[in-house]
């Protein structure tokens, strides 16, 4: 997947912190908990006044680009359909990784816990 041919900014007016929860609760099994915890850490790295506005600013894109349906490759296709969405997140991840820090992955496993239970940790690589 060639991720530079996706316009992820265009994605940004998608996004909204329900819309976000939205998606994840309702296509937990499709997604899959490792890509969960990343989306979750770049949201958590959006949300920190810590982090410099610009990381933070560049993190909507990709959240926006993770909750429409209308992508690169559609949610609905089986199999492939979050495939588009893992390589805009892994590409946003490496963006933002010097901000990812032990704070960032703690609010994200205590979010999936909170929506899936403490054994959905379990499941994480």
């Amino acid at each position: 997947m060639d991720t530079k041919t996706i316009d992820v900014d265009k994605y940004a007016h998608n996004y909204s912190d329900d819309g976000l929860w939205s998606k994840i609760t309702a296509n937990f099994k499709k997604v899959g908990v490792n890509l969960l915890y990343k989306v979750l850490q770049l949201f958590y790295v959006a949300k920190n006044p810590n982090v410099p506005m610009k990381i933070r600013a560049a993190m909507i894109a990709p959240l926006g680009y993770f909750i429409s349906p209308i992508d690169l490759i559609p949610d609905l296709t089986p199999v492939v359909g979050y495939s588009d969405d893992a390589a805009v997140i892994a590409m946003a991840i490496a963006f933002a990784h010097a901000y990812i820090d032990d704070n960032i992955r703690r609010k994200a496993k205590d979010k999936l816990c909170e929506f899936f239970g403490r054994n959905i940790l379990r499941q994480l690589n």
